[in-house]
């Protein structure tokens, strides 16, 4: 059976530019300007509200970056009406100017 490789001329910068890609990049943005505009976000908002699956990875390379972010660890409900234990939520501290 002859199986077709995907088109490995296609450009993939056509995705990194999108508001909703999901490359790293594009995902440290976006939970950047969140923190920037709207205070702590948790990992449940993070994923729903943002479309990032982890989270926590993506806050691990903005710390490595240098971004001062807290992690507190907090009950949340899900949009399914559950409630998790120990959800982190990200608090970015006063960054310097």
């Amino acid at each position: 059976m002859d199986k077709k490789k995907a088109d490995q001329t296609a450009s993939h910068n056509t995705f990194t530019s999108h508001p909703t890609s999901d490359s790293g990049s594009a995902q440290r943005r976006r939970l950047l300007n969140w923190m920037r505009s709207n205070g702590p976000i948790d990992t449940l908002t993070a994923r729903s509200e943002l479309n990032i699956l982890m989270p926590a990875a993506r806050i691990k390379e903005l710390k490595d970056r240098g971004h001062p972010i807290h992690t507190q660890r907090i009950s949340a409900t899900d949009d399914q009406g559950r409630t998790h234990h120990g959800v982190a939520l990200y608090v970015l501290l006063r960054e310097a100017t």
